[in-house]
Order: structure tokens, then sequence, then C-alpha cells
């Protein structure tokens, strides 16, 4: 919210459906499909954020996830002490239970032989028996294969339409570097103030902010530029000023560039 980032931009960049972003906002794990999904949802939000993914993982191990089966095992059973031999104290033995395997094996044993009395008997009756053996069949319906290729090929445009929204998109950084502070004016495509002439502090950052393009006028060129995730420099000239797009990085001429006045 403080760098006026929408939701729908933070969706087309991480592929993440929006629903489950505002469930990772709200705590509402039991939105999200499973522990898996939300690890992998928060560290590509984290990092869509340029937060400390581990940091964040590590928050929700300790306080959403429960220890495995492994890590509540005891170390070893205790032992009982006693002498087996004569005189000696009896040794108490705790009743141990059918393991679980023998018992699924005798059901199965016992099928097997009842399904072969019931064969045997069914020769010997003729047509009588077979009414009680035979077997159900399962109906399977089949969904129409036009209705499987529209929802596949309506996927798929989604999918790109996404994806070719989220790579026209700039994200750019504004660092204050120093000596002394910096005015910033940066305007987006839509002609939004993103930064309206603020002063950056030595060692300040703004941003990230995202937008098809963007127009940047700086008071000095004690700054540098985080755009794509890529460094750029600026020239120490007072002013100076910028468009800035997908593919280009240019300087232009100061008094054309916006000032953020009133």
């Amino acid at each position: 919210m403080r760098a006026r980032i929408d939701i729908s931009d933070i969706e087309a960049e991480t592929k993440i459906r929006a629903k489950y972003l505002r469930a990772l906002e709200n705590e509402e794990w039991g939105l999200l499909p499973g522990p898996a999904y939300v690890r992998s949802f928060l560290r590509t939000y984290a990092e869509a954020l340029d937060l400390d993914a581990k940091l964040l993982l590590e928050e929700y191990k300790l306080r959403h996830e429960r220890p495995s089966d492994h890590d509540l095992m005891p170390i070893g059973s205790p032992r009982r002490r006693g002498g087996g031999g004569r005189g000696g104290p009896v040794r108490h033995q705790e009743p141990r239970g059918v393991p679980r395997g023998v018992v699924v094996g005798v059901v199965v044993v016992l099928l097997l032989g009842a399904l072969y009395l019931l064969g045997r008997g069914g020769g010997n009756n003729g047509g009588s028996a077979s009414v009680g053996t035979q077997t159900s069949r399962t109906t399977t319906t089949r969904v129409p294969a036009s209705t499987t290729k529209t929802s596949t090929t309506s996927s798929k445009k989604q999918s790109s339409s996404k994806a070719s929204s989220s790579s026209r998109l700039v994200r750019m950084q504004v660092i204050a570097t120093g000596p002394g502070p910096v005015s910033v004016c940066l305007v987006d495509a839509a002609g939004q103030a993103r930064i309206p002439g603020a002063t950056l502090q030595q060692n300040s950052t703004a941003g990230p902010y995202r937008s098809k393009s963007f127009r940047l006028k700086l008071g000095n060129g004690n700054v540098r530029l985080r755009i794509n995730g890529k460094i750029r420099s600026v020239p120490n000239a007072s002013p100076v000023a910028f468009t800035i797009t997908r593919t280009t990085f240019k300087r232009v001429d100061a008094t054309t560039a916006p000032d953020c006045a009133g």
C-alpha cells in the first residue's frame, strides 16, 4: 500500500491469483491449497516486493506449521529392568497388539476364500447363484471434447494476456546515494505523480513503482536507479531528467520534464 502497487500488477507479475494474494495478506491459510503452495506463494510474493523471503518463510513455519511426525517421535523407548532368573523380580511386559498388516492379510484371504466358494456353488446350481456374484458396472460420464478444448483455449488466452501485460511494465526504484539530499519528481504513464517533488535524504529509498513508462526529474545526480532489477547511474548534473520505458532509458531536456510543482 505504501508503494501504491495494485494487486492486479502483482497478480500479473507473479502469476498468483489475486484471491490467494489477499489470503496471504490476511493470513487466511485455510483459503490456500496447502502448506507447500503457501511457502511457494510467500517466496514469490516476497521477492516481487523486495522483502526477505527467507525470513518470512521461517516465521511462517514457526507460527503456523505443525512439527512433522518424525520430529515428534521419542528418541528411544524406556527399557524395563528385572531378572528373569529364579527368585528374581518378575518382568512385566505390556501386551502387544496384532500388527495391522497381519489383520489386513487375514481379511484378504477370507474374502478370496468366500469368492472361491461362491464361484463353485454358482457352477453347480446353474444361473441361480450368478445373481449374487454379479459384478456392478461403473458408469463413466464423458465430458464433450468441445467443452474441454474451449476451457483450455480460454485459460491459454488469459495466461498469455497476463504475461503480455506484465512484460510491458517498468519496475523502478530510486536510491539516494548522497552526499546530500536530492529532490525527485516521478510521473507514471497515467500522469500520476508517484514521487510528487519530494526530497530524499542520503541512503533513503523510494519505490519500487510499476507503470508502462515514467518521466523523471532530479534536482541533482546524487541517486542511483534500479530499473527492472538493473542499476543505472545518473550523471552529476543539476537538474537532470529522463524518460523511461521497458526498453529505453533516455536523458531529456530538464526544462521540458515535469517538476511536480503545485
